[in-house]
């Protein structure tokens, strides 16, 4: 009788290998963003990004690393959480635990819930340690009695343009503003309703809207902000308001000058205009835009600071990204006898305008006319970051070795859960437990 041998299913074993290989790699990686954690903690806190002029050492990180803003702060906060919290820290150390779990702990732990929480990261994953950690920060948020005034502080607005060209927003309103942010919407789709009906009145089946009501919110915006810009306060100056401005330019033709938003006049009645009237050299392109307004004042134009915005996007010092609260710069200062002009302007934000005034950092021009920044010392900052990258061998030796000696395996960094259903009220009660005794509860 002859035994047929076992059927080998080279996929499963091929399966088996590769998520081992995986398993292996991330331990190995989260061990590894332990040690780099450590040298940002201490990059950090000794200041040494400061050397650059940039404003945060998550802004050396975006401009050195190449790693997001968000992302930067992130490792930055983690980085300094982990100095105070040794078994997290000894866990990650080890592989045991992954960054995105401690990631979450490090938002609410304390001394002494870091065994409790470090039970919970072993056991569950990392959809349970957030959970976890969300559930209790909105409890402590809840029991708080200061709760209306936190809503007030922690107001915002933002948004981003999406791929498309729209307008992508998410906002956060006290009780009472959001509610009448919401009579306002309601308002206005009532008016909407108004005019379809008066319109379509001779059949009621015409006066139901198609539209959803995410859409009718959106139209009702739309309308809101058309009424504020056509009743709101006007945005130039009484200067500006009272100003008339006659256009003349190189041609001496007679249709040549014209009153800004105005006729054509001669070339007679500009002269005379001119004769007892302060004049502006302005050089405009093709579009009417200005390029540059010459030496009779130092403050921008709104069309030419349109203008230096579409060109430079951002602050222009290196590292920065910057996108609001930009003021124009004048590379050559006005009152050395730099012009008005694009090609004497550049775009800078609050701090690094004040470090180039008063903080020893100076902006100029080479001969290629490029923009260049220098720092204190003279030495140039490189827009792309070191100019002159060098291969450190003995950090990845070192690395290496450290990680030999922890003994990281493919297992390290797999959780123990095996598919029960987490009490959540339970874990954050048990959390709250040894949190109670505190008067500084974390609330990150």
């Amino acid at each position: 009788m002859s035994l047929n041998p076992p059927i080998v299913n080279l996929k499963d074993v091929r399966s088996r290998e590769l998520g081992l290989e995986i398993t292996e790699l991330f331990s190995l990686i989260t061990a590894a963003t332990y040690d780099l954690l450590v040298k940002i903690r201490e990059f950090d806190q000794a200041g040494l990004w400061e050397g650059e002029g940039l404003c945060s050492c998550a802004h050396w990180l975006n401009w050195q690393c190449g790693i997001g803003m968000n992302a930067g702060r992130e490792k930055v906060r983690v980085a300094n959480a982990l100095g105070e919290l040794p078994k997290i820290s000894e866990a990650f150390r080890m592989g045991e635990i992954s960054f995105s779990k401690v990631r979450a702990i490090t938002r609410v732990a304390t001394p002494e819930s870091q065994d409790y929480l470090l039970m919970i990261a072993r056991h569950g994953t990392a959809h349970h340690v957030e959970s976890l950690v969300r559930g209790y920060r909105r409890s402590v948020k809840l029991s708080e009695p200061e709760s209306a005034e936190q809503q007030f502080n922690e107001r915002s607005f933002d948004y981003h343009w999406n791929d498309d060209g729209s307008l992508v927003f998410k906002g956060r309103l006290p009780a009472e503003v959001g509610a009448m942010l919401m009579k306002a919407i309601e308002s206005s789709i009532d008016h909407a309703e108004k005019d379809i009906t008066a319109v379509t009145s001779e059949s009621p089946r015409h006066c139901e809207r198609s539209e959803a009501i995410s859409q009718r919110r959106a139209d009702a915006i739309a309308e809101i902000a058309e009424s504020y810009l056509a009743s709101g306060p006007a945005s130039s100056s009484s200067a500006d308001r009272y100003q008339v401005m006659v256009h003349v330019t190189a041609d001496t033709s007679e249709e040549s000058a014209h009153i800004e938003n105005g006729p054509h006049v001669t070339a007679v009645t500009s002269k005379r205009i001119c004769c007892d009237t302060s004049i502006s050299k302005m050089i405009e392109d093709e579009k009417g835009e200005p390029l540059s307004i010459g030496r009779k004042t130092r403050v921008i134009p709104p069309a030419m600071r349109r203008a230096l915005k579409a060109r430079d996007k951002q602050c222009r010092f290196p590292g920065c990204t910057h996108t609001h609260f930009i003021d124009g710069h004048h590379i050559k200062h006005w009152s050395e006898g730099g012009e008005t002009s694009l090609r004497n302007l550049v775009q800078l934000c609050r701090h690094h305008h004040r470090l180039v005034h008063e903080g020893g950092f100076r902006c100029s021009k080479n001969e290629e006319g490029r923009v260049e920044f220098r720092n204190k010392n003279g030495e140039l900052i490189e827009l792309n970051g070191n100019s002159t990258p060098r291969y450190r061998g003995n950090v990845i030796a070192e690395l290496q070795n450290q990680l030999e000696d922890r003994h990281i395996h493919a297992l390290s960094c797999v959780s123990q859960w095996d598919g029960e259903r987490m009490d959540l009220d339970m874990a954050v009660s048990g959390l709250w437990h040894l949190h109670e005794s505190r008067d500084d509860l974390p609330v990150i």
